[in-house]
């Protein structure tokens, strides 16, 4: 299990891998069920994306949207619970 680092403020240059950053009106964006809630870095590759409520709660899983990377890991914690390949 991996720790996440988590901005107070969006700069995104300091978004390295495992950095997360709550939108400042979480639950405004996207689908009304599950909105927008966070920005995370992968904590693989570090490519930035937007997660939902269900994902930074931990009932779903994320998966990384990078071109070369295709992580799958929960949050859990404060950290990041990685998935194994089948």
């Amino acid at each position: 299990m991996a720790e996440l680092e988590f901005l107070e403020e969006w700069i995104p240059e300091q978004m390295t891998p495992g950095t997360l950053f709550v939108l400042e009106k979480p639950g405004t964006m996207g689908e009304g069920s599950n909105p927008y809630w966070a920005v995370l870095a992968c904590p693989v590759c570090g490519c930035v994306g937007l997660i939902t409520r269900g994902q930074f709660s931990g009932l779903q899983t994320v998966i990384c949207g990078g071109q070369n990377c295709s992580a799958e890991y929960t949050l859990e914690d404060y950290g990041v619970r990685y998935h194994q390949p089948n």
